[in-house]
């Protein structure tokens, strides 16, 4: 990616929220506040304390981890489709384990967004394999997320994976708010991907 593009992630004033949804609000949801390379992490349950710390940090946008709209026919949208041909492989809305995760970020997005917030929709995964960042593993993705300059609870202590799904996806939410993201999708629905040509990894 080059050191220019970690130097603009690193000074970007604006604060970004970025959510690893769980399908019940009895499971554990991560979540992620990153400003100028500061990250503050927290493992959240009920939709109320997702809302209550996201509206409490005033980001310029939230990044969910999560299905934010339905498809109009059939189990898949169109740019689950289009993921896979780029070789980012989702997993469809209506699949049976994910149509509740998909109506629970569908509600949120649209709570935060009746807030005044702007609402995108990521997937961390392919938002790391775009970057050329390790894809699984707790230990190697923390790693990696601390090796491009990101700070704060990184450094702190070992993060659960969705603690560095939110980092990641609130890392990809301030991408797009620098220009530097693609959008995949239709009206159906969205999923917001770092621009094909960046690059993280170190070489």
């Amino acid at each position: 990616m080059g050191e220019g593009l970690r130097e603009l992630i690193l000074s970007c004033g604006e604060r970004a929220v970025g959510i690893d949804l769980a399908g019940s609000e009895a499971n554990p949801s991560g979540w992620a506040l990153l400003e100028a390379g500061h990250v503050r992490t927290a493992l959240l349950g009920p939709d109320d304390e997702i809302l209550e710390a996201t509206l409490s940090a005033s980001p310029s946008l939230v990044a969910i981890d999560a299905p934010l709209s339905l498809p109009r026919a059939g189990y898949t949208r169109k740019v689950d489709r289009e993921m896979h041909k780029l070789g980012l492989p989702v997993l469809p809305p209506m699949f049976p384990a994910m149509r509740k995760l998909t109506l629970r970020g569908i509600r949120l997005a649209g709570q935060l967004t009746a807030k005044g917030l702007e609402v995108i929709e990521v997937h961390p995964t392919s938002s790391r394999k775009v970057l050329g960042l390790p894809v699984r593993g707790r230990k190697a993705v923390q790693e990696a997320l601390m090796a491009i300059g990101l700070r704060g609870d990184l450094e702190a202590k070992p993060l659960s994976m969705h603690e560095l799904d939110a980092i990641t996806a609130a890392l990809t939410a301030i991408l797009h708010i620098l220009g530097l993201s693609e959008v995949v999708g239709n009206e159906e629905g969205h999923i917001c991907i770092p621009r094909r040509d960046l690059g993280l990894a170190r070489s």
